[in-house]
């Protein structure tokens, strides 16, 4: 092997190292058991450095190893559900919460209207949102973050999240409308007020 190429494995080892309590964090999330998030990460970590060469570069390193650990924890929820360790959805939602925000009339009341964002762009770059949207992530009752998460952040179809968690349809809808909600007003109470 080349000082180059070992350069590079080198540089992806210690960017999988450097993600790694990411991966976990993200796993346990959607497994809700440490013991079986570390083990899906150490299978996403090792088809990684086993596919290292297939990593074209068509999209960001990182982006390529969670896509790698979606898959492996869709199979993380198989087993769980296939074992009987499956636990299940307890609705922990407050209807009244949500339907505060709004009048009769399906308008935002004035103190739960959005803020202003600025420039999106500007917001993806910066460390610190990125840090205040991982501690939302955290904030949410284990079902309402799980839900969004498959959604939003694996790209599961709502089909797919309803078959995987055995929750119907509607129910899933109302769940990720809560979860945006509750992560809007998180971002904005976290990063928004420490920019105004």
């Amino acid at each position: 092997m080349t000082t180059s190429a070992n350069d590079n494995k080198n540089e992806r080892m210690q960017r999988l190292a450097a993600i790694r309590p990411r991966l976990v964090s993200f796993a346990r999330l959607q497994l809700r058991d440490l013991a079986q998030a570390e083990d899906v990460v150490q299978e996403a970590l090792v088809a990684a450095m086993e596919k290292d060469a297939s990593f074209l570069g068509h999209s960001g390193y990182e982006t390529w190893v969670f896509g790698i650990l979606k898959f492996k924890i869709l199979d993380g929820l198989r087993s769980q559900r296939r074992q009987g360790n499956w636990r299940p959805w307890e609705d922990e939602l407050n209807d009244g919460a949500i339907e505060r925000q709004f009048k009769r009339n399906g308008r935002w009341e004035e103190a739960a209207r959005p803020s202003n964002w600025g420039d999106p762009e500007a917001a993806f770059v910066s460390e610190r949102f990125w840090q205040v949207f991982d501690a939302c992530m955290i904030a949410p009752p284990d079902n309402i973050a799980r839900i969004f998460s498959l959604r939003e952040l694996m790209g599961l179809s709502t089909e797919d999240i309803c078959k995987e968690t055995g929750i119907k349809e509607n129910n899933c809808w109302v769940i990720l409308h809560r979860a945006r909600l509750r992560l809007r007003a998180c971002i904005e109470n976290g990063w928004l007020a420490e920019k105004a």
